[in-house]
């Protein structure tokens, strides 16, 4: 019986063993994806206790506490931060299974030494010897444990990215390190049409980018002037979110027409929606493809399900779930037509449904590019697919339909300083999958062949592809 999670935990052959520990285990972390606060960087944040860094803002823990039947004074509430422990200790033991079972032991292993098996017989030790570590730990402490090279943030257009500024200065708190920390443009707000405080928004950008908008031609200027600026900071990426993916072909009159109607606050139908989104989208390919950034779209979250709890917490805080619309047809036509009117950027592709993998995946080759290895990619397992059985799904399905050696790998999409854990998490699962093949006779058991492939998916491909 192997021990519970030794050295060579999820390493179930012997190549695989070999591959993690002389090859991935020693890569460096190129976080191109994460929701940290840069200002906490900056200010090389200290925290006070394992509640603050576990347990704050980490909406996937606090699912499983609801799930639990934990009252909510102990999970978003004033309960105190030692009642919130407990609370999340006496989660863990029902989560078998559920990759936080396994994540909240690496994170204990990994970043405090504690090896015990969390339950509630050993909380008071966990608290105790986690709180001690924690007194002698910085944010730059963790950054330079687990060698992470590059960090690149979610950050509104309208931010002024002040941290990114006193960090990349070396002005910051946080002194000179040798992470870089680069912004990434994420403009959900001025895609999302159809939301209440829409023209809030807008106005904000107004007030922000010099550019007074009073039609959609003056909104797409101030949007690309953030680009510009958020690009001369070191932005190589960005992001948004479509909970389905829009395709309707509209004139630019009319399209003024319906975002004049939205600063308004008039009602907009479906369609008129859905041609705002196509639009805007079309308008934002062509800047990034002659900014060279790279596009991530992450597609089918279906947000905010429980109403009552989202006018009681907001968004982000364990109410999301899995979408289910048919989005590769409207995928093609969008990316069809901004290929044929500026062509396309690097595009990493997301869904939170795992039935897109293959449409997706297919339809990626489509659009491949000569000169640009791997410009299409299937991003990594993501959200309620980022476990086991999800990242050796998406693994497997990107090996059968393309060219997984050129794959970017993983992200921690977190808010949490405790989540490079999950890069090992992901490395382990990869070496695994590849090593059963070596061992399977499927591929050449070749070391020194794999043990290059292992190093470019884990940091090399990821490195090159968001600076070339």
């Amino acid at each position: 019986m192997k021990t519970f999670m030794d050295k060579d935990f999820l390493l179930y052959n012997e190549t695989s063993k070999t591959l993690f520990h002389d090859f991935a285990e020693k890569c460096p972390i190129f976080d191109y994806h994460c929701h940290l606060n840069t200002k906490e960087i900056a200010e090389n944040k200290t925290f006070k206790n394992i509640t603050e860094i576990w347990l704050y803002a980490d909406h996937y823990k606090w699912r499983m506490m609801r799930a639990n039947g934990i009252e909510e004074k102990f999970i978003t509430g004033n309960a105190s931060d030692y009642d919130k422990f407990r609370a999340w200790v006496k989660t863990i033991p029902n989560l078998i299974g559920n990759p936080l079972y396994h994540w909240s032991h690496l994170e204990l292993q990994r970043y405090f030494d504690i090896y015990e098996i969390i339950n509630d017989d050993n909380a008071d030790i966990i608290w105790n010897e986690a709180n001690k570590k924690l007194q002698n730990m910085t944010v730059k402490d963790i950054l330079k444990k687990f060698r992470v090279h590059t960090i690149g943030t979610t950050d509104d257009p309208t931010d002024n990215l002040e941290y990114h500024k006193l960090i990349n200065e070396g002005n910051a708190k946080i002194g000179k390190i040798d992470t870089k920390v680069l912004p990434s443009f994420r403009p959900d707000k001025y895609i999302n049409i159809e939301m209440p405080d829409f023209s809030e928004y807008i106005k904000k950008l107004s007030d922000l980018s010099s550019v007074k908008i009073i039609d959609i031609e003056s909104l797409i200027e101030a949007l690309y002037n953030r680009i510009d600026y958020f690009k001369s900071l070191g932005c190589v990426s960005s992001d948004c979110s479509l909970s389905r993916v829009p395709f309707n072909l509209e004139n630019e009159k009319n399209i003024n027409d319906i975002f004049k109607k939205a600063i308004r606050k008039e009602t907009l139908t479906l369609e008129d929606i859905e041609k705002y989104k196509t639009y805007i989208l079309m308008k934002l390919i062509k800047k990034y493809k002659e900014s060279n950034l790279v596009m991530q779209i992450h597609i089918s979250a279906m947000r905010n399900n429980n109403e009552i709890m989202f006018k009681k917490l907001g968004t982000d805080t364990g109410y999301d779930s899995i979408g289910d619309s048919n989005i590769i047809e409207k995928l093609s036509l969008l990316l069809k037509n901004a290929d044929n009117e500026s062509g396309l950027p690097k595009i990493i592709f997301y869904s939170l449904n795992h039935k897109d993998y293959y449409p997706i995946s297919a339809l990626m080759g489509c659009f491949q590019e000569e000169g640009i290895k791997g410009k299409m990619q299937l991003g990594s397992a993501w959200w309620f697919l980022d476990n086991k059985d999800g990242m050796e799904e998406q693994i497997t399905i990107l090996a059968n339909t393309g060219s997984l050696g050129l794959f970017v790998g993983m992200l921690t999409d977190s808010r949490s300083f405790l989540s490079y854990s999950r890069h090992e998490y992901f490395r382990r699962i990869l070496c695994n999958i590849i090593g059963q093949w070596a061992e399977n006779g499927e591929i050449p058991n070749d070391i020194k062949y794999l043990g290059n492939i292992i190093e470019n998916i884990c940091f090399n491909n990821s490195n090159i592809y968001f600076n070339s």
